[in-house]
């Protein structure tokens, strides 16, 4: 006689979730080291320089911040650490975080449908986001649109105040774009994805010939043949790019 199986949900205190959720991780097991599925190099380790070099690079001071995108960072409560007052927006649903802070509010929306006041920012953090916008197929985005990474720096830039600052980083390389993973800028769209914004700092990561990341030049990174048609972090490969941009013109 076949048996059933009943799935029934039960809600949980946050302290008992994050318990249960740091057993279950610890005993996941490990990614393979190599295999016939593993390129190398691939992204293993990216957002560690990702989250780390924003981190470092975040501002102190006072206004008002958007963390465009937030995965699973940490990132929008670091900016309200350091006095902003953070709206964090990403496509899906915020997961369960161990810290409410009154600074940051979470938003579920798309940066392209929102109105955002002109002028009103004085902060944006922009992690490994802008090169998905407009890509359908992940994210729950069903509408392509080709230029959307494009709309999506216009909409920010025309809501930062002149003089305001965006931490970045994408993906970098030759040109390419691997629907509906990503894009990665290289020597033609990534001036593009910049208009209006001046560079205060940049510093560029790849890995060559291994599977470490280091710091490269921009023409290194930019030359970089990058590899992003799976859903495999361990079969892609591309160079890093880390920005500090300040608003320097009107588009």
């Amino acid at each position: 006689m076949p048996i059933a199986h009943l799935t029934i949900p039960i809600p949980l205190p946050q302290a008992v979730y994050r318990r249960l959720k740091e057993i279950r991780d610890r005993n996941q097991p490990a990614a393979p080291k190599k295999s016939a599925a593993v390129r190398i190099p691939n992204l293993e380790g990216d957002r560690d320089i990702e989250w780390t070099w924003l981190s470092a690079n975040l501002p102190s001071g006072k206004g008002k911040a958007l963390d465009f995108g937030t995965g699973d960072s940490n990132l929008a409560f670091e900016a309200a650490l350091r006095g902003y007052t953070v709206t964090s927006i990403d496509l899906t649903e915020p997961i369960v975080r161990p810290v409410d802070h009154p600074g940051v509010r979470y938003q579920r929306t798309d940066l392209l449908e929102m109105r955002l006041a002109k002028d009103s920012l004085d902060l944006v953090l922009n992690c490994s986001t802008v090169e998905h916008v407009g890509l359908s197929g992940r994210y729950g985005v069903t509408d392509p649109r080709p230029d959307g990474d494009l709309e999506a720096m216009k909409i920010l830039h025309r809501a930062m105040k002149r003089g305001a600052l965006m931490v970045m980083t994408i993906p970098v390389g030759k040109d390419a774009v691997f629907p509906p993973l990503c894009r990665v800028y290289g020597k033609e769209r990534l001036p593009r994805l910049l208009k209006g914004f001046s560079i205060k700092k940049e510093e560029y990561w790849w890995k060559h010939g291994s599977n470490i990341w280091t710091p490269c030049t921009r023409a290194q990174a930019l030359s970089f043949e990058a590899s992003a048609g799976s859903w495999n972090y361990l079969e892609n490969s591309y160079a890093l790019g880390c920005f500090v941009l300040r608003k320097s013109s009107a588009q």
